[in-house]
């Protein structure tokens, strides 16, 4: 407990600036402050009222003001100082745990109204904005952040992701040259709208993330290929996946001698499902119905019946399906064997594999061996095809990157598919501009993409025709949007230390102060 009185003689009037020193009476306050060496501390201030000399004041008396404080404040303002810097960091619960632990007890009611009470950060004048969305509600609900480029510091947020929104942000705002955006169109519609002698760049990871998915789909497209490469005499059928045709016969028999008949497989619930809704949709969409009225009648996401329309056929759509890794896929050739010698015990043999390194369960074992179970012949064993996603991404690194082994199977993989090598150098080409910034070849790269019968690029290059000034401005100037990304992982961090249950008036509180 600390006592305490001002040392001054007098005091100023507060309305009409006049000093006295006639004191009128005298009243205590009680301060919460710093504590000392871990210890709770309150001061116990004698504060004195005046009268006031000026016969032309409206006041008669008048208190003095320390200034360890502001009026009928219970807090001294180095401690309101200290809290408020730990609800920027903190927020409420956490917030008022520390302060307890450090000799400051206080709600976190209290720290959420002096994080409220914070004013915002200037803006100031922003000549390069980065602009980036992120989640609220992942899915649901989306916010845009907006980012100097020159310092690197959060300089709003705005509570959607709509072109209008961000076009009266740009209006209230003059002055910007450059506005680094990913490739989203509402933000390229904004910032026509609000800012039209702004410089718009197309970030290039965005560029190059739009690249790889067609990519992937440009692989996905050629499938048969790869299988063809590991399983020349299996043709179109996947290797240990799929039945022939008179395997599915039941009048036929594997043989012309008459053997046993195979009984017919069971097919996944995955499949089924997507075979059902590509034929519904497809029925939809001959009669002229909508993608969103497909989506209302089916009660499906646009985004899924978009993605059924597009698709060329119902085996893009189940590729990933039927390819898709499992733990088990590094000890088939084990189990294979086991079960021609006759160990069909499911747990006995996830056993086996466990001392050998599988770290799945004993069900992903059962339902790998299901098949077998109904009939199926045993596969012998044979070298793993390629999948998907290991092409793509021998297609997507440098080739200094690769392993001897991934450069000798990408080799015999291009050397099979004069497409998917036409891809790779496509793919190449384009990496090399970026890196470099030789944008001026954008054009020419073009041309010699739609040379080539690859329609998923065809689709990329449509979209980079789109957003032509944008793209070739990210190819050859220096900005990106690295410190937006930045950016939205750090509000990411504060969300989860929030929990998701903080209004978006709090969020935007601690993302521009906690710079």
């Amino acid at each position: 407990m600390i006592h305490a009185r001002c040392r001054s003689a007098g005091a100023d009037c507060r309305r009409c600036g006049c000093g006295s020193k006639r004191v009128h009476s005298r009243y205590r306050r009680s301060l919460a402050d710093a504590p000392v060496a871990g210890q709770r501390v309150v001061i116990r201030l004698e504060v004195r009222r005046f009268f006031c000399d000026n016969d032309e004041c409206s006041a008669r008396t008048f208190a003095e003001r320390p200034a360890v404080t502001v009026p009928h404040g219970r807090r001294t303002s180095l401690l309101t100082g200290m809290l408020a810097v730990i609800a920027v960091a903190l927020a409420g619960r956490a917030g008022s745990r520390l302060g307890r632990r450090l000799g400051m007890a206080t709600g976190k009611d209290t720290l959420l109204r002096l994080l409220r009470a914070l004013a915002d950060p200037e803006v100031g004048q922003v000549s390069v904005l980065g602009v980036d969305d992120f989640a609220l509600r992942r899915g649901h609900v989306y916010a845009t952040v907006l980012v100097d480029m020159a310092t690197h510091r959060p300089i709003d947020l705005l509570g959607d992701r709509e072109s209008d929104t961000f076009a009266d942000w740009l209006r209230a705002h003059p002055g910007i040259e450059v506005i680094c955006r990913d490739r989203a169109g509402a933000y390229a519609e904004g910032a026509r709208l609000g800012a039209p002698q702004a410089t718009q760049v197309a970030d290039r990871w965005h560029l190059w993330h739009n690249l790889a998915g067609h990519v992937e789909r440009t692989v996905l497209a050629h499938r048969c290929c790869l299988r063809e490469l590991a399983h020349p005499d299996l043709g179109d059928q996947a290797a240990g996946h799929e039945l022939t045709e008179e395997a599915l016969d039941p009048g036929s028999s594997p043989d012309d001698g008459g053997g046993e008949l195979i009984a017919p497989v069971q097919e996944l619930t995955i499949v089924t499902r997507t075979h059902e809704r590509y034929e519904a949709v497809s029925r939809l969409r001959e009669t002229g119905e909508s993608i969103s009225a497909i989506s209302r009648i089916l009660g499906l996401d646009r985004r899924t019946v978009r993605r059924f329309v597009r698709a060329t056929g119902l085996a893009e759509l189940q590729a990933k399906t039927l390819q898709r890794a499992s733990l088990v896929d590094g000890f088939a050739d084990y189990l294979h064997r086991r079960w021609t010698e006759g160990a069909t015990d499911a747990a006995a043999l996830t056993k086996e594999i466990t001392t050998l390194g599988y770290r799945g369960s004993e069900q992903t074992v059962r339902r790998y061996l299901r098949p077998l179970r109904d009939g199926r012949p045993v596969p012998p064993a044979r070298p793993a095809s390629p999948t998907v996603r290991e092409v793509t991404g021998w297609m997507l690194r440098h080739p200094d990157n690769l392993k001897p082994d991934e450069q000798i199977r990408f080799k015999q993989v291009l050397a099979h598919c004069p497409q998917l090598e036409a891809a790779a150098t496509h793919t190449a080409s384009f990496a090399e501009m970026m890196c470099q910034r030789r944008g001026e070849r954008l054009e020419e790269w073009i041309y010699a993409v739609e040379a080539d019968e690859l329609p998923e690029l065809h689709r990329f290059t449509t979209g980079i025709r789109r957003d032509h000034a944008a793209v070739l401005a990210g190819l050859t100037q220096a900005h990106n949007s690295g410190p937006v990304e930045g950016t939205v992982n750090k509000i990411k961090m504060l969300k989860r230390q929030m929990f998701g249950r903080a209004n978006f008036d709090l969020l935007r509180k601690r993302v521009l102060l906690a710079t």
